[in-house]
């Protein structure tokens, strides 16, 4: 193979930017003057861009050894100065093919780097959520567990029964129910704290079991729990289904 016959080959790596040194100089050289390479790697530039806007996650590392890994595997045939008709268009089908393939390896290299990258984020995700979970589990049994916890015990208007636990030193109070039926569909149970008749909200619970309550207790003279829309309200929209005095 002579030189010129080796550069016709590296279309597809310059169309990945994998060139580089003195190869990178002798096919930025060779490109000016041969056309069948030019439009190659015209193609395949635009196939890598068009490839590069359908995903907007990030590629993983080995994604450019792969690529070129299969690059190396898939033969191409150089052009010949003048070819007989027949052999003609066994070149252009061939260098045709060549190029399907670098294609296709590129499709292929972007959905590994898609499924990859999701399953990177879902992983990411699933651990934030459990550290959160964590948190909250060990702040609740922290004010359940403190020397100054005090209990207060009610039931809702549907007979639920609840009771709601502060601790000063802590600046925090625990919500608990027992009995509590799930929300209707769009609707969540909101906690609040009453400040002297000022409704603050203390978040939203989702039915039974316990809830660390967003905001200090430290002003509240009471807890309410009405139903409000999913994302919860900014001020009570509905009758209160509990009202429990917080001791003094």
């Amino acid at each position: 193979m002579t030189h010129d016959d080796h550069l016709h080959t590296l279309t597809g790596a310059y169309a990945l930017d994998a060139l580089t040194g003195k190869e990178l100089h002798a096919f930025t050289a060779h490109l000016r003057h041969c056309t069948d390479c030019a439009r190659e790697v015209d193609g395949l530039q635009a196939a890598a861009a068009r490839l590069a806007a359908a995903t907007a996650l990030p590629a993983p590392g080995p994604m450019r050894e792969t690529v070129l890994h299969r690059i190396e595997t898939v033969p191409q045939l150089p052009p010949h100065p003048r070819p007989a008709p027949a052999a003609r268009i066994t070149t252009v089908l061939r260098r045709k093919a060549g190029a399907f393939a670098v294609a296709a390896c590129l499709a292929a290299a972007a959905a590994f780097g898609t499924f990859a990258a999701y399953q990177y984020q879902q992983a990411e995700q699933a651990r934030t959520q459990a550290q959160q979970s964590t948190r909250q589990a060990q702040e609740l049994a922290a004010v359940l567990a403190a020397p100054d916890a005090r209990t207060v015990h009610g039931s809702t208007t549907t007979g639920a029964g609840t009771s709601v636990t502060t601790s000063a030193t802590r600046d925090q109070a625990v919500f608990t129910s027992h009995g509590l039926s799930a929300p209707p569909d769009g609707k969540a149970y909101q906690l609040w704290f009453d400040d002297h008749g000022t409704k603050r909200s203390a978040g939203l619970i989702h039915g039974d079991g316990s809830t660390l309550m967003q905001g200090s207790p430290d002003n509240a003279r009471s807890v309410g729990l009405t139903l409000e829309p999913a994302g919860g309200s900014s001020h009570p929209t509905t009758t209160p289904l509990l009202h429990l005095t917080l001791p003094a």
